[in-house]
């Protein structure tokens, strides 16, 4: 239902009822957005409550009389864009919590900074990221393999974990363009536990790169800009 609903669209729902406080708003929200709500809190602006669902941000009033939807609130004393703050947020996870021997794991250097990635074999941002990441130095980097574009991905990805050299195959095709060509049949879970170990961290586009310090970023980022984030990790 969410994915029906247009970006800056602000949708007028009728009712007058006053909504005490935040549980009161997740139950009704709840109810108009026919999904399960993770956290309502103030937004601290306009009297608006920001309203977590679905991997997006809402904002409604106490009287829940309207609804934004894809909209983007800024603060304009410093132009600060407080939506894409709060996502960041409410999005981190703890890396610690991360099942890293699900991972195909790259060490350049000393290994000493780390990140992970889930990434399609078929993604073409992802073997973009792929050359990209042969850039870094000192970094260790983990990627789970992360099927969602097609029966063809999950088969490379497969073909990929079954072999003995994981790290390797992988740079062959996403790098080289070779394609894994060995066999598929040894023991994959770690494949169907990352896909749904992915959908509970509402990943749904690859390449999407997560830090040491938990940020995560949808989509590719350049390595220059990577490099950056690495530095400021202490």
């Amino acid at each position: 239902m969410l994915r029906k609903l247009s970006f800056f669209v602000l949708t007028l729902v009728f009712g007058s009822a006053l909504f005490a406080d935040e549980a009161e708003i997740k139950k009704g929200m709840e109810a108009k957005l026919g999904t399960k709500v993770v956290s309502v809190t103030k937004a601290g602006y306009l009297g608006l409550y920001e309203v977590y669902a679905d991997g997006n941000i809402f904002y409604t009033d106490e009287k829940l009389t309207a609804i934004l939807v894809g909209g983007q609130l800024i603060d304009a004393r410093n132009m600060k864009n407080m939506t894409d703050d709060r996502m960041k947020k409410l999005t981190a996870i703890k890396f610690s919590e991360l099942p890293l021997e699900r991972a195909i794991k790259h060490v350049r250097g000393d290994g000493r900074r780390v990140l992970a990635t889930f990434e399609d074999p078929n993604c073409g941002y992802c073997k973009r990221l792929a050359k990209d990441i042969l850039k870094l130095d000192n970094v260790t980097v983990y990627t789970f393999l992360y099927p969602i574009l097609s029966e063809d991905s999950v088969r490379k990805s497969k073909q990929i974990w079954c072999s003995a050299d994981r790290a390797k195959v992988w740079n062959d095709w996403m790098v080289d363009g070779k394609a894994p060509s060995g066999r598929d049949d040894c023991d994959t879970t770690a494949v169907s536990k990352n896909q749904e170990f992915g959908r509970k961290l509402n990943i749904s586009g690859t390449p999407t790169i997560f830090f040491a310090d938990g940020e995560r970023v949808p989509g590719a980022m350049s390595p220059d800009r990577i490099e950056q984030k690495l530095s400021q990790i202490k």
